[in-house]
C-alpha cells in the first residue's frame, strides 16, 4: 500500500520582519474592518513592518504523495504556504517565496499567497500568529496535519484537519468549529486560496452564476459580462470580468447564487488551474478579489512580494456566501464541514466538478474556434445558434486519481451518442472529439466498477433578474413593527456591525411594548455578555413571564437557560439550578443546561450526581468538548475540577485524545 509522507521540517524563508506588538491593549469600540467591527482586544496590535529582509527559519509541516507537495506553516496562522502539482511543476496556489507582510490584517501584519483560513472573522485575527499543531499517519495510508486554536476575542475554537491521501491529487480540509461559551457567537469561515495570474488567466465560476455582489451586497454586477458601473469602473461596453486582464481597479465579487459545488481559476498559458469543491448547501461562498491589473494593483504586488508577481484570491465560504455574512454557533454547539482543493489540467471552463473529476464540453466551429453564447443570449435559442454553427464537440475530463478502464459516456433522449473507455489519471486530461451533441445531453464519467465520478447535464442558461443591492438599515424610530426591530438588532449583533448599536433597536421595541418576549431576552443577553449581570436578570425574568403566559412548558428554553447563567454568575446556585432544570425540557438548550447543573454539583462536592448529569449532557450533545473535558476531570477525581468546574486540563490535547 502506498503511503503519504508527513514530516516536520525546518525551512528557511527570506522574511521582512514585523514590529513588536503594542504593549497597551487597544480598546477600540467603533473601528470598522472588512465591513464589520474591528475590535481586537485582547489580541495585540502590530503597527510597523520592516523594510529589510533576512533569512528566517520556520517550522513547517510537509505532506507529500506521488502527485502533490504541500507545505504548511503553523507559525503563521497554520496557512498552506505552498501546494505544488508535481506532475507538471505547477504551483496551483500562489507560492510567495518571501514573507513580506503589509498592515492589512485585523491585528496588523498580513501576507499574500498560499491558502489562508479566515475564521472567525476576515482577515483572521491570528493570521500572523502561531497555532497549535500535531501530525499523524492514518491506517489507510493517508496523513493529516491537525491545526487548532482558540479565538482570543470571543472564545470560540477551531480545529482544521489537512489530509493528503495516497493516489489522489487533492487536498482535503475538514473543519470543526466549536463554541464553548454560554452565549451565542457568530463566525464566518472563508478559505482563501491565492492563485498566480497573468493575461492568460480567468476565473472559473459555475455556469449558473449570472450576478455577483460586493461586500454586504452594496453593489451588483452581471457576470461574467459586466454591463454597467461596478467599483466605479465603467463596463457599459460589456466587459468579461472573469478575466484578470480586464479588471483595472481593486474589485471583489461574490456569486449571488449557484447550485454547483465548484469554483476555480485557469491559466491557458500553463494549461493548468485550481479547483475548489464542496457541497454548495454548506459551502455557498464563491468569491474573487483582485488588486486590479492597473498601476494601483502593481504597486500592491510590490508591497507583498519581491519576485512572484500578481495574484488573485479565490475565496470559498462555508456557512456564508458574502462578507460580512456571519453564521451562528449556539452555546456549546459544534459545526463541521469538508472542502477539497485540487489542481486540474486542460478542461478550462469546467461544466461540473467533484473531488474525483472535472468535466467540460466545448462546441467548435470548422476552424476549431470555441463557440459560446453572447453576453445577451440566453435559453434554447442561444444553444440552437451555437449548434447551427458548430462542426464538432470536444469532451474533456480530468481525474484526481487513477481509474483504469473508466468510461466516458454521453447520452441524449435515452440513446447513447458517445462512449469511450479510458485510463484516467492525474498525469493528463482525457480529450475526445464527438459529433455535435444533441440538446439536453448528459455526460457521465464512471470508474470500471460503475462508480459515478462526475456527471453533467447540459445547462440551459435562462435570463434571471439582476438582484437588487441591500437597503441601508433604517433608524429605530423609522421601523414599523416590533418584529422588525428585533430582527434589526439581531442583524447588527450577527454581522458584528462596527457603529450601529443593537440596544437602540431593542429598547425602541420595549418602549412600545415592555413585555415583548424576544426583545426582553435579546436585551438581557446583550447586557449579560457585556458584563452587566445584575441588569440582565429583570429582562430574562420578563421574557420567562411572557413565554409562560399561557404555556407553563414554553416552546423555547433559551430565556430559562440565560436566566440560569446570570443567576449562577451571581452565586445563586439553587435558583440557577431551577432555571437550568427547566431549560433541560427543550432540546436546543438541554445539553448546555445539564452541563451547568453538573458544574454546580461538582462545586458542591457531589461528584456522583455530577457524573450522571454530565453523561446526560453528552447524550444531548456529543460534540460538547467542554462537557467531555469535565467528564475526564470527574472520572479522574481531579481536585481542580471541584475548585473550578470549567477546568479541562490542556483542552485540545485531552479533547483530541
Amino acid at each position: 500500500m502506498r503511503k503519504v509522507s508527513i514530516s516536520e521540517q525546518t525551512v528557511v524563508i527570506p522574511t521582512y520582519p514585523a514590529g513588536e506588538p503594542e504593549k497597551n491593549p487597544l480598546f477600540i469600540e467603533k473601528r470598522a474592518y472588512q465591513g464589520s467591527t474591528g475590535k481586537v482586544y485582547p489580541v495585540p496590535i502590530i503597527e510597523t513592518v520592516g523594510d529589510r529582509k533576512e533569512d528566517r527559519e520556520y517550522r513547517a509541516v510537509v505532506l507529500e504523495n506521488e502527485y502533490l507537495y504541500v507545505m504548511i506553516l503553523p507559525e503563521l496562522g497554520g496557512r498552506i504556504q505552498r501546494a505544488l502539482d508535481k506532475t507538471n511543476g505547477y504551483d496551483f496556489v500562489y507560492y510567495n517565496r518571501v514573507i513580506k507582510p503589509a498592515l492589512v490584517g485585523l491585528a496588523g501584519p498580513w501576507i499574500s499567497g498560499g491558502i489562508e483560513f479566515n475564521w472567525p472573522q476576515h482577515h483572521r485575527p491570528s493570521t500572523f500568529m502561531p497555532v497549535e499543531h500535531t501530525i499523524r499517519e492514518n491506517p489507510d495510508g493517508s496523513a493529516t496535519a491537525v491545526l487548532a486554536e482558540r479565538d482570543r476575542i470571543n472564545g470560540t475554537r477551531a480545529c482544521t484537519f489537512i489530509t493528503l491521501y495516497p493516489d489522489r491529487a487533492y487536498i482535503e480540509i475538514r473543519g470543526q468549529l466549536y463554541n464553548p461559551t454560554d452565549y451565542p457567537q457568530t463566525f464566518l469561515w472563508w478559505a482563501n486560496p491565492a492563485v498566480s495570474v497573468n493575461d492568460s488567466t480567468y476565473s472559473v465560476f459555475p455556469p449558473d452564476v449570472q450576478a455577483v455582489m460586493d461586500h454586504g451586497r452594496r453593489a451588483v454586477s452581471t457576470f461574467p459580462i459586466a454591463t454597467g458601473e461596478y467599483y466605479k469602473a465603467d463596463y457599459s461596453a460589456g466587459v468579461d470580468i472573469s478575466r484578470y486582464r480586464n479588471i483595472r481597479v481593486p474589485t471583489s465579487y461574490m456569486a449571488d447564487h449557484s447550485d454547483f459545488d465548484f469554483v476555480g481559476n485557469f491559466d491557458e498559458g500553463r494549461d493548468a488551474g485550481l479547483l475548489h469543491v464542496a457541497d454548495h448547501h454548506i459551502s455557498p461562498g464563491k468569491k474573487q478579489w483582485t488588486w486590479g491589473c492597473g498601476n494601483f494593483g502593481k504597486t500592491w504586488d510590490k508591497n507583498l512580494t519581491d519576485e512572484d508577481g500578481p495574484y488573485i484570491e479565490l475565496m470559498t465560504g462555508v456557512y456564508c456566501d458574502n462578507q460580512p455574512d456571519f453564521a451562528w454557533l449556539k452555546p456549546h454547539e459544534g459545526k463541521s464541514f469538508v472542502q477539497y482543493f485540487m489542481p486540474y489540467k486542460t478542461v478550462g471552463r469546467v461544466c461540473n466538478a467533484t473531488k474525483d473529476a472535472a468535466v467540460g464540453v466545448v462546441f467548435l466551429d470548422a476552424e476549431g474556434n470555441t463557440l459560446e453564447a453572447g453576453p445577451f443570449e440566453y435559453g434554447r435559442e442561444a444553444n440552437a445558434r451555437i449548434r447551427k454553427q458548430a462542426a464538432k464537440c470536444l469532451v474533456r475530463v480530468y481525474a484526481t486519481g487513477e481509474y483504469p478502464g473508466a468510461t466516458v459516456q454521453v447520452t441524449a433522449g435515452g440513446e447513447t451518442v458517445f462512449r469511450q473507455e479510458a485510463d484516467l489519471t492525474p498525469l493528463q486530461a482525457f480529450t475526445a472529439e464527438t459529433p455535435v451533441l444533441p440538446e439536453d445531453f448528459r455526460l457521465e464519467v464512471r470508474a470500471a466498477d460503475g462508480e459515478l465520478l462526475c456527471e453533467y447535464t447540459e445547462y440551459v442558461r435562462e435570463k434571471q433578474p439582476v438582484p437588487k443591492p441591500a437597503d441601508p438599515l433604517k433608524k429605530p424610530e423609522e421601523i414599523g413593527s416590533l418584529e422588525e426591530l428585533y430582527l434589526a438588532g439581531l442583524h447588527l449583533e450577527q454581522y458584528r456591525h462596527a457603529t450601529f448599536l443593537p440596544m437602540d433597536y431593542y429598547l425602541e421595541g420595549l418602549r412600545r411594548d415592555p413585555t415583548d418576549l424576544r426583545l426582553n431576552n435579546a436585551c438581557g443577553l446583550y447586557l449579560l455578555r457585556n458584563g452587566s449581570i445584575e441588569e440582565s436578570i429583570p429582562y430574562f425574568r420578563r421574557a420567562v413571564k411572557k413565554q409562560t403566559w399561557r404555556n407553563a412548558n414554553p416552546y423555547s428554553g433559551e430565556p430559562y437557560f440565560n436566566l440560569g447563567v446570570a443567576l449562577e454568575l451571581q452565586g445563586k446556585a439553587e435558583e440557577a439550578c431551577d432555571a437550568f432544570w427547566k431549560a433541560t425540557w427543550n432540546a436546543e438548550t438541554a445539553g448546555a443546561a445539564y452541563y451547568h447543573l453538573a458544574c454546580v454539583r461538582m462545586k458542591q462536592g457531589k461528584g456522583k450526581e455530577a457524573a450522571e448529569l454530565i453523561e446526560e449532557s453528552l447524550r444531548r450533545n456529543s460534540r460538547d468538548l467542554k462537557a467531555l473535558a469535565l467528564k475526564a476531570a470527574v472520572c479522574a477525581g481531579d481536585r481542580a475540577a471541584e475548585e473550578d468546574p470549567l477546568y479541562a486540563g490542556i483542552l485540545y490535547r485531552r479533547e483530541e485524545k
